[in-house]
């Protein structure tokens, strides 16, 4: 049977209010279980993230041998394999909604010598995977694939490896990062070379774990990235910040709602995820810092953010790879703000769960904004006043459009609903329970 629709209604807000820990990071939390299974002997994992799209991540590192548990205390155990002794899987691996996850798995089982059979909803079967199995393929993996790159998949793993030097062609830490792991378990070097800098976690843990991965900056100020062959992963404690992601939904809430001022708990702070603090600030966001600190090899921090009046700025490309994710959510920012906000190379965003470069753009739409493209550039005009809202947006199993519009609902002049916020989970559990408790005034439709 199909799965029920969950419709939910987001109404004008009172002040929000009070402290709040969003849940774990993301990307951190796939790659956490991902390397403790590649470890020899015990990781233990603080914070993971236990929505849909990680803990589709943790069955599948069970299929492929490794041993996960959820303790008592809330922590996760992983009992690993060692590098290159993963074990072919007896069903097919389903990701669900996890471009992350499928996309770094399919590094992982590419210099293993079995065949791996993926899948994954109606959204991630949409997605494109050729940007991974090419240069996957060119270290010797095998692909059939759906047309256009698509899954279902199956990727016949290779017995002898070629390690190999590979320039992206886009910015992208999923494809660098299924390279990278693709050669954990490939003789010599492998090398990724990226003109523009993405989210670094998979080299940072590496590192801890205890690879040898080094990262230098050529005079083009091209980064060169590179991992050694067949290293002794050993197990690790890995504490995991809450997502900036996440972080962005209650922040942008908090300046939008006037009267408003909400502390952020222990969020993630890599300065290679933190776009969207630097530009809301550039927009005049009130955001304060507060007890920096590092966890588990990441900077962390805590954020007190207090309602304040937003102006519109430009957005440059170069700035897309550390905030791709938030760009839905800053374009409802842009909405309230006085002025133009211009978003430039957004070409990503139209690959991502959905299209979300059209989605945003069709429900700022539907909410009163008015709003245009250019290209790859998205342009908001705001009015420096809330938008009529009064809309019911379609999110197409994306977790961030649901969760940007209930935020635009929060303090537009008229309720905002969403068709289905079922997807939330993927990323957020218990949005609307963190939200409300904050001051918001979210429910089902």
């Amino acid at each position: 049977m199909p799965a029920m629709s969950r419709p939910l209604i987001s109404r004008r807000a009172e002040p929000l209010t009070g402290r709040a820990k969003v849940p774990g990071d993301k990307s951190i939390s796939h790659r956490a279980l991902m390397f403790g299974a590649l470890a020899v002997g015990e990781s233990r994992i603080e914070g993971l993230l236990e929505g849909d799209d990680v803990l589709r991540t943790a069955q599948a590192m069970r299929a492929l041998g490794a041993e996960v548990e959820k303790l008592e205390d809330g922590s996760w155990r992983l009992w690993g394999r060692g590098v290159g002794g993963l074990m072919e899987p007896a069903d097919l691996l389903d990701l669900g909604n996890s471009g992350t996850g499928a996309r770094l798995m399919m590094g992982l089982v590419a210099t293993h010598p079995f065949t791996t059979f993926f899948t994954g909803d109606a959204s991630l079967r949409s997605r494109p995977m050729k940007r991974v199995s090419e240069p996957l393929s060119r270290m010797g993996a095998k692909f059939v694939t759906r047309e256009g790159g698509r899954l279902p998949a199956a990727v016949v793993g290779t017995t002898n490896p070629v390690p190999i030097t590979y320039e992206l062609p886009v910015a992208s830490a999923q494809v660098k990062s299924a390279i990278l792991l693709a050669g954990l378990n490939t003789p010599g070097e492998t090398t990724v070379i990226e003109r523009e800098a993405t989210r670094d976690h998979t080299e940072l843990m590496l590192r801890h774990f205890g690879a040898n991965v080094t990262t230098t900056i050529r005079e083009d100020g091209a980064r060169v990235v590179t991992v050694t062959g067949f290293p002794e992963l050993t197990g690790r404690t890995v504490i995991v910040p809450a997502d900036p992601s996440s972080a962005a939904f209650p922040l942008v809430a908090a300046l939008v709602v006037p009267g408003s001022t909400v502390t952020l708990v222990g969020i993630g702070m890599n300065p290679l995820r933190t776009g969207l603090f630097q530009t809301l600030r550039e927009m005049g966001a009130d955001i304060r810092t507060d007890n920096p600190r590092i966890e588990g090899g990441e900077e962390v921090a805590d954020l007190v953010v207090t309602s304040s009046a937003l102006r519109g700025v430009d957005v440059p490309a170069e700035r897309a790879p550390s905030m791709i994710d938030e760009y839905p959510i800053l374009a409802v920012a842009a909405s309230f703000a006085a002025g133009t906000t211009r978003m430039f190379g957004l070409s990503e965003l139209r690959v991502k769960e959905s299209d979300r470069f059209t989605a945003t753009m069709n429900g700022l739409r539907a909410c009163g904004v008015e709003v245009e493209a250019e290209g790859d550039t998205l342009i908001v005009h705001g009015k420096g006043a809330p938008p009529p809202g009064g809309a019911t947006i379609a999110v197409n199993l994306d977790h961030r459009i649901a969760m940007s519009f209930l935020v635009m609902g929060m303090a537009a002049a008229q309720p905002v609903a969403v068709d289905d916020a079922e997807a939330v989970d993927t990323s957020f559990p218990g949005f609307v329970e963190l939200m409300n408790g904050l001051g918001s005034a979210i429910e089902g439709n």
